[in-house]
């Protein structure tokens, strides 16, 4: 900041922004088909990419929460209403809200990267991948509230 006479000049180059749309951040979607979802950053492309010129993260979500589950049910129907369906999107910053929960599930070892994003097969690994993270995640139960379905 510089003082010139009686106002506060700012100046550009002292500005620093910080980056808290960060990997392992739980964010709610706000656009398109996931609109309400809960979702995990896998990983943000701030400057953007030659295919996307804007910043741009990929999301790994809960498309399906799973069900309530009661003490008489038999474990095969436990087993079935504790199932996660995962979803995996490229989404443009301003169609996510940032939340002050983050999630410590390593993506890493799924391998998802912007290649991953635009073969159909990939994606389709890379979402069996996510899905057995989420699982093992719910099972143990760490982070309920990630997995509770937004009400509101």
């Amino acid at each position: 900041f510089t003082l010139s006479g009686a106002f506060l000049v700012l100046v550009p180059a002292m500005v620093k922004l910080v980056k808290f749309l960060k990997a392992q951040k739980v964010v709610l979607v706000l656009n398109g088909r996931y609109a309400g979802k809960k979702g995990v950053i896998v990983k943000t492309f701030d400057e953007g990419t030659d295919s996307r010129k804007y910043g741009h993260c990929i999301v790994a979500g809960v498309a399906k929460a799973p069900l309530k589950v009661k003490k008489g049910m038999n474990a095969k129907k436990v087993e079935k209403r504790s199932r996660i369906k995962p979803f995996l999107k490229v989404l443009n910053f301003n169609h996510l809200m940032p939340t002050r929960y983050s999630v410590e599930i390593d993506f890493k070892p799924t391998g998802i990267t912007q290649d991953v994003m635009t073969s159909e097969a990939k994606r389709k690994e890379a979402r069996k991948a996510v899905k057995t993270l989420f699982q093992d995640r719910y099972t143990s139960g760490k982070n309920k509230w990630f997995f509770s379905k937004l009400r509101f």
